[in-house]
């Protein structure tokens, strides 16, 4: 059995391998959502490979995501403008738990709590930006953070 207490929330859940089907499954429902469709349009061929890789360092991955993929002034530029309502909030929430949960990442109570906060975390972390007419605006968080 593992340390929980030294071993990343990334190596628990299974490396990349799980996050990326997680991800997969959750981006899938994405595009056929009505309320979360509008914002990501007919989709992107690199957003799974980009949010796999950003979810995998804020979880204790690679820092793949900063180092190759424009780290997090790419995911600011991405969601600038986008004026992210509650309801898409909640809705981006609701369905990466469904997706987490029926991948088998979310087993775990402890995992799961920590998945759907940093979830609840990073969607406020957006929506702010989002909505941020100047830099000023912004969020405090400016950069990938990693996640308890």
């Amino acid at each position: 059995m593992a340390d929980t207490e030294t071993t990343t929330i990334y190596e628990r859940i299974g490396g990349d391998d799980a996050l990326r089907r997680a991800v997969d499954a959750f981006y899938s429902s994405v595009l056929k959502d009505p309320i979360l469709q509008p914002l990501f349009g007919a989709g992107a061929a690199h957003h799974v490979d980009h949010l796999t890789a950003f979810l995998a360092e804020v979880f204790g991955g690679p820092s793949r995501y900063t180092d190759e993929l424009g780290g997090f002034a790419t995911l600011l530029h991405a969601h600038r403008g986008l004026n992210i309502t509650d309801e898409q909030r909640a809705r981006f929430i609701a369905l990466f738990d469904d997706a987490v949960g029926a991948q088998g990442l979310a087993a775990d109570p402890e995992i799961r709590t920590s998945l759907h906060d940093y979830i609840v975390f990073g969607t406020e972390v957006a929506q702010v930006n989002s909505h941020a007419e100047g830099n000023d605006d912004l969020h405090p968080c400016q950069e990938v953070p990693r996640w308890p």
